[in-house]
């Protein structure tokens, strides 16, 4: 009998698994993105250096832009890395985290939960520029900074993953991202690794807005999500510690 329910369990994993394929077999976002980030990659890797400043400077979503009404860096930093390692190494690991969330969450509340991050951490850590600036705390240098990636979307995009973790295992997965967070913000010191806290902090705060509706039982982990969950805590890694 015991062997039998198992059997049973496991069978409506993968039919659980491969429901979530065939209702979501397109994956815009995933695909969308991260086709526009190879060609925006490709495309500042074959321009000179020079070009590629200029590139940086007017996709930033640093102080400078911002205070200057170029409200449209909110959206084009989203598409530029900037360094062609990283382009190489977090890419593909940021497709396995957009195919996690999009497949269990769907394209609008992915897309939605990205930008809530990307922009939310990025006006906030403007914000506390802003101020530090004004208050002389910090030098008015670090208003021209350059800030693009696709960092802070990515780790609201990790932070709401919370819903899938198993009841018992929640609290403690986001203590430990947290504590991983601060070690950040503590060891780099810069606004970067503060928007990477603050990013995380949104996307969890997302996730658990879908538990305290008590959505959460729909978006139970199953098998499939283990090899992009472990590719996605990498990503994390790499953003908040490095």
């Amino acid at each position: 009998m015991v062997g039998t329910l198992t059997a049973d369990r496991a069978q409506a994993r993968v039919t659980s698994a491969v429901g979530l394929l065939r209702r979501r077999h397109w994956l815009p976002f995933t695909v969308g993105y991260v086709v526009a980030l190879i060609v925006v990659a490709v495309i500042y890797a074959r321009v000179r250096p020079d070009v590629q400043s200029r590139i940086l400077a007017d996709t930033s979503t640093n102080l400078q832009n911002l205070e200057h009404g170029r409200v449209g860096t909110l959206l084009s930093s989203a598409f530029v890395i900037g360094d062609t390692d990283a382009t190489i190494t977090n890419v593909p690991l940021l497709a396995c985290l957009l195919i996690l969330v999009e497949l269990r969450f769907g394209a609008l509340r992915a897309v939605g939960t990205f930008l809530a991050g990307h922009i939310g951490a990025t006006l906030l850590v403007a914000v506390g520029l802003w101020v530090g600036i004004a208050m002389h705390w910090l030098p008015a240098s670090i208003g021209a900074s350059e800030d693009v990636g696709i960092s802070y979307g990515g780790m609201a995009l990790f932070g709401s993953l919370i819903v899938i973790v198993p009841k018992a295992r929640r609290i403690p997965w986001a203590l430990v991202w947290l504590v991983i967070a601060v070690k950040g913000v503590v060891d780099i010191r810069d606004f970067t690794s503060v928007g990477h806290l603050l990013s995380y902090l949104i996307g969890l705060g997302i996730g658990t807005f879908v538990i305290a509706r008590g959505r959460d039982a729909e978006y139970r982990m199953s098998w499939f999500d283990l090899v992009p969950l472990v590719a996605s805590s990498a990503l994390a890694v790499s953003f908040l510690l490095d």
